[in-house]
């Protein structure tokens, strides 16, 4: 039995067995010889797994979740037989949990936290703050992530509450911890003044860490040049958009504001100023009608900004929401989903290609997504 004890985290492994903890002593990893098990800071279980090529993905019912942290706490018992003075300090900080403990982590997330709908996957290891719940468009016919969320902006003194409160909910564990993530969907629509204050707060909770965040074309291509300085010199590092597509007409068909040659604009602007970008592009959106164009137009379009090695093109697998107006669309426009092996293969000509220009891709699943 081998105990790793880290700067920033806790790992055991037999050989076999192999299982990750922060420093409060909670678990986020364990793989059991056969499947992996990833816990989420509000104390979900999600299981991880192939089976005939397929990517498998689901979340633990609550007493499948308590009977795999039993089995991460016995894991940890064992590496404590035996074990040096220093590793066993480790060790008996993640014993004092319990499975119920664990499971009762759910509820003092939800009094600091909204749920958090999505994050780009370079940030799952971010400290979250939401400074902002929901989105300020809402309106893309594909996305339900804030459905029933009204846009709303927290003031300062809220926010440095909100930021406290999650700074004392993480504890040891914030060594973890890379970067802060102004949520929710599109915090930077706030004015500067608003936002200043916020980074403000950020610098005095989480001091030096850069700030990352979403912003969607139809709201930041009304921010000026001097806005984004401003952002940046405060401690802001990237921005994510969801770029989707550079076929206009697909955009249109997905009610997103904006165009290819805006958002060139907008990203040119960014980098301009200093600012790393993540472009998120979803692969197979429009599905058969759409897929020639999409293709095309989308590398035209990344291809005229001044993007680097730094910036991130992610790739996301498009998932349809059975009871979005996107379903219904395309079922009323006869349009053929690009779906399974299709995706894949689709997914895998977007990688190469972005690749063959130079710029970093990255596979984005939604379903995937862990905080």
């Amino acid at each position: 039995m081998r105990v790793l004890l880290r700067d920033e985290a806790t790992t055991i492994s037999d050989g076999v067995r192999v299982a990750s903890f922060d420093l409060e002593g909670r678990w986020m990893t364990y793989f059991d010889g056969r499947a992996l098990y990833k816990r989420a800071l509000a104390g979900e279980v999600h299981f991880r797994g192939r089976a005939g090529g397929r990517r498998l993905r689901r979340r633990l019912r609550r007493r499948e979740a308590i009977a795999v942290h039993e089995a991460v706490l016995a894991f940890a018992a064992e590496a404590q037989k035996g074990a040096a003075a220093e590793v066993r300090s480790r060790l008996a900080r993640i014993l004092s949990w319990s499975p119920e403990s664990l499971d009762a982590e759910r509820d003092r997330f939800l009094r600091i936290y909204a749920p958090i709908s999505i994050l780009p996957p370079d940030r799952y290891l971010s400290v979250v703050l939401q400074a902002t719940l929901g989105c300020t468009w809402n309106r893309c016919t594909f996305c339900s992530f804030y459905s029933g969320r009204p846009f709303q902006a927290k003031d300062a003194e809220d926010f440095r509450a909100h930021a406290l409160a999650v700074r004392g909910f993480l504890g040891r564990a914030l060594a973890l911890r890379k970067g802060v993530f102004l949520a929710d969907g599109n915090a930077l629509a706030l004015s500067l003044s608003r936002l200043t204050g916020l980074f403000d707060v950020v610098e005095e909770v989480f001091p030096g860490q850069p700030v990352y965040s979403f912003i969607d074309l139809y709201t930041g291509e009304r921010h000026e040049e001097a806005f984004w300085r401003e952002l940046r010199e405060r401690g802001l590092a990237a921005v994510y958009v969801g770029m989707e597509t550079g076929h206009d007409p697909l955009l249109a068909w997905l009610n997103k504001p904006g165009s290819a040659s805006e958002l060139v604009d907008f990203v040119s602007m960014l980098k301009g100023v200093g600012l790393g970008v993540g472009l998120i592009v979803m692969v197979g959106v429009g599905g058969r009608a759409f897929q020639s164009a999409h293709r095309k137009d989308t590398l035209s379009a990344l291809s005229r900004m001044p993007l680097t090695r730094d910036d991130i093109i992610f790739l996301s697998p498009f998932v349809e929401d059975p009871a979005s107006v996107y379903a219904r669309r395309r079922a009323e426009d006869e349009i053929e989903p690009i779906e399974g092996e299709a995706l894949e293969a689709e997914l895998a000509w977007f990688a190469k290609a972005v690749r063959a220009m130079g710029l970093r891709a990255a596979r984005y699943d939604i379903r995937e997504f862990l905080y």
